[in-house]
């Protein structure tokens, strides 16, 4: 696999142009390569962005954006994502907190089809990134917020381990995983990476539709239920 960093113009918070910075700064793309954006530069792009100033209630502004949360405290579900703040983030926002861009899915089958069609090709997928703490570990981690035209999981039930055991419950969650090594490349703080080509990726099985929810577990399967417990909805 071979990954390709794209350093950027700044983008400039409240409102700047997204499909511009794509057209400006993507090389050529090529037959199955996979394109990663930050979840920043859609927010961006779409207006998301509240100026931080002593008018602003941040704390109220996360209960706003969360689906659900832990009362008196900043821990948030947001689209199906253990994330703090309800992704809400200043970082690189230059006075403004950036939320998480709006019609996540809808936005990036629109990247996906503009880029297919210039570039002329027949394999291609878009992912939204951005990064979360991981429970008992220091430090943040990429994750995928969104994809279009790639199938997240790789499935290996009904297959054999070494001693010849079948697998019966072993999927291979390949999008987060994409995700993180995407972010660890793009950086977090000056770099001015929003982007990142993943190219020559041979496992990658692509579709030409939104396979993202497949990554989703019902909470009624989810072997920590029992801690999501303490998230109460927004109402």
């Amino acid at each position: 696999m071979h990954f390709i960093k794209i350093k950027t113009r700044k983008f400039l918070p409240p409102k700047d142009d997204l499909f511009q910075l794509l057209e400006q700064h993507l090389p050529r793309l090529r037959e199955g390569d996979i394109v990663f954006i930050t979840s920043k530069v859609m927010a961006i792009g779409q207006g998301r962005c509240i100026k931080d100033g002593p008018g602003t209630d941040k704390l109220a502004l996360i209960k706003k954006e969360a689906d659900e949360y832990v009362p008196k405290t900043r821990l948030t579900i947001k689209n199906n994502i253990l994330v703090s703040n309800a992704g809400i983030d200043s970082s690189n926002g230059n006075g403004y907190y950036v939320l998480w861009p709006n019609r996540i899915e809808a936005t990036l089958k629109q990247i996906w089809q503009k880029l297919k069609n210039r570039h002329q090709l027949k394999r291609l997928a878009i992912i939204a990134t951005d990064t979360h703490s991981t429970p008992l570990r220091y430090g943040t981690v990429g994750t995928a917020i969104g994809s279009f035209g790639l199938e997240p999981l790789i499935d290996y039930r009904g297959k054999n381990d070494v001693f010849r055991r079948p697998l019966k419950f072993t999927r291979a969650n390949a999008l987060d995983s994409l995700a993180a090594m995407a972010v660890l490349l793009m950086g977090e703080s000056g770099e001015s990476t929003p982007l990142l080509i993943l190219r020559n990726a041979k496992f990658a099985e692509f579709t030409q539709k939104s396979a993202y929810k497949k990554i989703v577990v019902p909470r009624t399967e989810d072997k920590y239920a029992p801690l999501l417990k303490v998230f109460k909805p927004v109402r």
